[in-house]
């Protein structure tokens, strides 16, 4: 513009536009980041370049909702101030620091969202926040991980930067314009600058919805559609759902003609005589085994992650080899993407509502499960977790729900505490061995339930372990550790006199993203080891097709003690029956999966259905509706019974 001409153009107009460029300019940065830190997930095909570039022009317009947003209040105040004649600098100063403070929370989104991507292969949402009643402990977590804190530098370098380059851009305007601006036109550009404003943060001109999530899914890619949305954005929107009505409760279908779905999935007889539609009398068919236990829940191993599987890196070389002496289940999932997920899954046959947190509940529902059932047995039951008993709620809820004892990060020496995950997995195991010794001497069996830490940030391999990695990289090292880790566990065991009578169980409270993935719910996140190890106890070993999941485990197992008991959950007996699919959430959205098709469902209405085991990201959903009709079924009446069972305190 010609310096004559920037005389009489609107000096806040011209001060708004310039703080939304650097501002769109910043948020273009961390789109940047979230590629270069995500490169295996860019899908090898010719267009490639061509798709990156439509998710950055379609990241421009989801940019221009949020920062919208930020500009708004500048814009309108600005503009009153400009009509009725006021000019005075330091009401720029407020607007800038004002400017600032609003685009603080889209720059601290923005560099959060590339770990929490990276962890999730999800864009920030409210569930972020499951753990906000324990801050100190994610602080903790946060810094003690030296990845995390590089994207908090990263936020704070942006913020500064950009408050230096506002306050240029605005003593430079100040000092260039406004002497013999007009009124008029001051208010004809600001009354087009307000209109302009508006439908950008409408994200379209189309009257019949503004911009959702959904509009940025453009292509077949999992990767590319979620690159182009914006985590403020994404965060405020579930925040928004969240308190919708409709999203307090699931409504996915009529509740009696899910219970008789399910019912009917699970074959459940009629007439079972329980007050719980889902409860049903199991006989044993051969004498009590009256084996112990011992159920390690392992963080974040992923299926991916083990040479069993396709891994080509050797990491697991313990996990491979108990695979091949064992029970080994090959088509096993998880029943989410959080650790509570895994929880609740594997100890109590229960499915996770979506976002809700099954362990914060003011009142601890009562829910059959391992230790219930196993304690009226006479079974002594104790859980290890290796960092505070009240993250998530956990001691209370395992001690509401038949665990005798919790063993946490008070239980543990000062000094083998490593970070704010307690203790390493190593130490873990070496601790629980005298506890479990104590347990046999009352001449009764146990049922023992682990949670190993170490797999997840901080990483900390521990000095005094006798370990030494093969990999360079720090995220196979940690898996290398955890591997190392079970196999000195299994040593330890073996020197003891329940050993022999021991049933082991592996299995991860959820996996990973492993390599690139084709869907927005990464099927490494959920396809977990599940192996059962009892050499002295269990037949030869065996390798299973079916498909099942964690909630799968409990009935499982309780088949192999040969224990008469009543099974109110939502899981089979694997060794005796078997799934037509197995469903799992994460968060926002619903996968079901069979032989053939994976199906997801989103909670902004998009569905999917894919050919998985080819690996194939076209969409089929409209070539196969009856296909896809058949996995919505399941798992809508799996979840929707599940809910009712708790609304109406039935889960026990």
């Amino acid at each position: 513009m010609p310096p004559a001409a920037l005389h009489r153009f609107p000096r806040h107009i011209l001060f708004i536009v310039a703080v939304y460029a650097t501002g769109i300019c910043f948020l273009t940065l961390f789109r940047l980041l979230l590629v270069l830190t995500n490169l295996q997930q860019i899908p090898a095909v010719p267009d490639k370049f061509s798709l990156l570039a439509q998710s950055f022009v379609m990241g421009f317009r989801f940019d221009t909702v949020v920062s919208g947003y930020a500009l708004a209040l500048p814009l309108i105040t600005l503009t009153i101030i400009s009509l009725v004649g006021w000019r005075d600098e330091r009401i720029y100063r407020i607007m800038s620091w004002l400017l600032v403070a609003l685009h603080t929370p889209l720059f601290l989104a923005g560099a959060a969202d590339i770990p929490y991507f990276r962890y999730y292969f999800s864009r920030l949402t409210v569930a972020s926040l499951n753990w906000m009643d324990a801050p100190a402990f994610m602080v903790k977590m946060v810094f003690g991980e030296i990845r995390y804190f590089v994207y908090f530098i990263l936020f704070v370098t942006c913020l500064i930067l950009f408050a230096q380059i506002v306050s240029i851009i605005r003593k430079a305007i100040w000092k260039r314009t406004g002497a013999r601006e007009s009124r008029w036109l001051s208010l004809g550009i600001s009354l087009l600058a307000c209109g302009l404003l508006f439908v950008g943060v409408r994200g379209r001109v189309a009257q019949k919805s503004p911009i959702r999530a959904g509009t940025a899914y453009f292509s077949n890619y999992a990767f590319i559609n979620q690159l182009g949305l914006n985590p403020a954005f994404t965060f405020i929107r579930s925040a928004l759902d969240a308190r919708q009505p409709e999203n307090r409760r699931l409504d996915l279908m009529d509740e009696d003609e899910a219970q008789r779905k399910a019912r009917e999935f699970l074959k459940i007889p009629e007439g079972a005589g329980f007050i719980s539609p889902m409860a049903r009398r199991v006989t044993a068919t051969g004498e009590p085994l009256e084996a112990n236990v011992i159920l390690v829940i392992m963080e974040s191993m992923a299926a991916a992650k083990m040479a069993r599987y396709g891994n080509p890196d050797s990491l697991t070389p313990v996990m491979d080899s108990l695979a091949s002496v064992s029970l080994c289940f090959d088509n096993i999932y998880t029943d989410g993407m959080h650790t509570y997920n895994g929880i609740c899954a594997t100890l109590f046959s229960f499915p996770t509502l979506l976002k809700r947190h099954p362990m914060k509940a003011t009142i601890i529902p009562e829910m059959t499960g391992f230790a219930r059932t196993l304690s009226e047995r006479g079974y002594g039951t104790i859980f290890f977790t290796t960092h505070d008993e009240q993250f998530d709620n956990m001691g209370g809820f395992l001690r509401g729900n038949g665990f005798q004892n919790v063993i946490s990060q008070k239980d543990y020496p000062r000094e083998k505490i490593l970070s704010t995950l307690g203790v390493p997995d190593d130490y873990l195991f070496e601790f629980a061995i005298p506890k479990l010794n104590n347990l046999h001497r009352r001449g009764r069996p146990f049922f023992c339930a682990m949670l190993t830490a170490s797999d997840h940030g901080p990483y900390i391999i521990p000095k005094w372990a006798d370990f030494k990695p093969r990999s360079s990289e720090a995220r196979k090292q940690i898996v290398e550790y955890a591997d190392w880790s079970v196999g000195r566990f299994l040593r330890l065991a073996q020197r003891e006199d329940w050993y022999e009578n021991t049933i082991f169980v592996f299995v991860a409270d959820h996996g990973a993203v492993w390599g690139a993935s084709e869907y927005d719910m990464p099927l490494s996140y959920f396809h977990t080891p599940l192996i059962i190890f009892a050499p002295g106890l269990l037949p030869e070993p065996r390798t299973f097709d079916v498909i099942g999941g964690q909630i799968d485990i409990f009935s499982t197992i309780m088949g192999l003690l040969q224990i008469d008991y009543v099974n109110n959950t939502l899981g089979i007996d694997l060794l005796r029956d078997e799934r037509l699919a197995i469903f799992f959430t994460a968060d926002d959205k619903i996968g079901c999966l069979n032989r053939e098709f994976f199906f997801v469902h989103r909670q902004n209405g998009l569905e999917s259905l894919y050919k998985y085991r080819t690996a194939e990201s076209n969409n089929y959903l409209e070539q196969y509706p009856t296909a896809a009709d058949s996995l919505r079924t399941y798992a809508f009446s799996m979840l929707q019974a599940a809910q009712g069972m708790i609304e109406k305190k039935k889960t026990n």
